[in-house]
């Protein structure tokens, strides 16, 4: 049984992990001509089943994010020169999330969760491996540092908090509550940002860690907790394919910074941008088209693994309009299994397909044990899997 520290983890970070989603870390070069700001040079940097995301840069060529592996989520390091990566956390029934550099250290800092629900910040040596704690006196969620000394952290309870600490002293201070969960050194001053939910609508603020004075900046993008700011103190925020900026005390209002053109990159959350402003990593959901392509791809190879994977887990088979057909995986598996293997030339063949939002309609072309028939499919798609597909025979 899971301690209830865990619990809470669980009924109140539900936002830290997207219920573990299926995301993806994607890099651009940030270039600027003719006064616009063009993102080239898209790489794929996790290209990996499963939850990865929290990218910020140690270095100007060095990204850190949270990937999932065997089960669980551990830290890697992704060289942008020689395009290779390098676990950095190997944590034996635990997993690690948010990895950011200690200011002025040769380390790391992360949030551990221990498979037996205890969940503190520690510090890890990229090369040697090693970790310690550093501080077990607060649940926190999410954390930027001001000096190595000093932190400021989103704290779990029964409401989110700013909490300011000093580690030295030990002495930690409650600024607000009801905060989101992307905390932000402001670039060239002594400033913190963090995000208001107090009210219906969310609010950027700034945060003097010494005074404890706190001054709104702008609101956010509509529902829009994720931002970073570039090193020449200008906000990024995005909203579906779009990226928008604001200059504070220069802009009145959000202002069209990119947007991503790429069908595979859905849905942007988290984002980091490099110390000398040349790099944006962001995070992103993978496409609903891009999921019932793998699960096409899957079927045609008779691959009952990978075809499984595409699907949540609780997800619903109907027949129009509304007939409960199936629910459930393992439902799911038993069905296809044994199709699968014995039926050779199996093969689905797209007509025509019609992408809408999270939608997806197939008009199919099946073959199997000789014969040809027409089908339609429409899939729903959330969280980067298959939760609900219509069959219109």
């Amino acid at each position: 049984m899971r301690s209830s520290i865990f619990a809470l983890f669980l009924s109140t970070l539900s936002i830290f992990t997207y219920a573990q989603s299926n995301t993806e870390v994607h890099l651009f070069d940030i270039q600027k001509k003719d006064g616009k700001i063009h993102l080239t040079n898209h790489i794929n940097v996790s290209n990996n089943e499963g939850y990865d995301n929290q990218p910020s840069f140690w270095d100007d060529t060095t990204l850190l994010y949270a990937a999932t592996r065997n089960g669980q989520t551990d830290i890697l390091k992704y060289d942008i020169d020689t395009k290779t990566s390098t676990w950095i956390t190997d944590t034996p029934n635990g997993s690690e999330y948010s990895p950011t550099r200690i200011l002025q250290q040769q380390k790391i800092s992360a949030i551990r969760l221990d498979d037996n629900g205890r969940q503190f910040l520690y510090s890890y040596h990229p090369k040697k491996g090693t970790s310690t704690p550093i501080d077990q006196q607060l649940v926190i969620g999410y954390h930027t540092w001001v000096t190595p000394n000093q932190l400021v952290s989103f704290v779990l309870g029964d409401s989110s908090s700013l909490v300011v600490s000093d580690l030295k002293k030990q002495q930690h201070d409650t600024i607000a509550q009801n905060i989101g969960r992307s905390l932000h050194k402001i670039p060239n001053t002594e400033l913190v940002s963090y995000i208001d939910k107090s009210k219906e609508q969310w609010k950027i603020r700034s945060l003097n860690p010494k005074t404890k004075e706190t001054q709104q900046l702008i609101a956010t993008l509509p529902e829009v907790e994720d931002m970073c700011w570039t090193p020449d103190g200008t906000i990024l925020m995005a909203k579906g394919q779009m990226i928008l900026s604001y200059i504070p005390k220069k802009d009145q209002n959000w202002s069209s910074y990119a947007f991503i053109l790429d069908k595979n990159i859905q849905n942007i959350t988290r984002m980091a941008v490099n110390p000398s402003g040349t790099k944006l990593a962001l995070v992103a959901e993978v496409s609903p088209e891009g999921i019932v392509q793998q699960q096409l791809e899957a079927y045609n190879n008779r691959d009952i693994d990978a075809f499984l994977k595409t699907y949540s887990k609780d997800v619903k088979v109907y027949n129009f309009p509304n007939t409960l057909n199936y629910q459930g995986k393992k439902t799911m598996k038993a069905a296809y299994e044994g199709f699968f293997k014995n039926t050779p030339d199996l093969h689905c063949k797209i007509i025509k397909r019609i992408v809408q939002g999270n939608k997806v309609i197939d008009e199919e072309m099946v073959t199997a044990n000789g014969a040809t028939f027409g089908a339609t499919a429409i899939y729903e798609v959330v969280n980067g899997k298959i939760a609900k597909v219509t069959f219109i025979r």
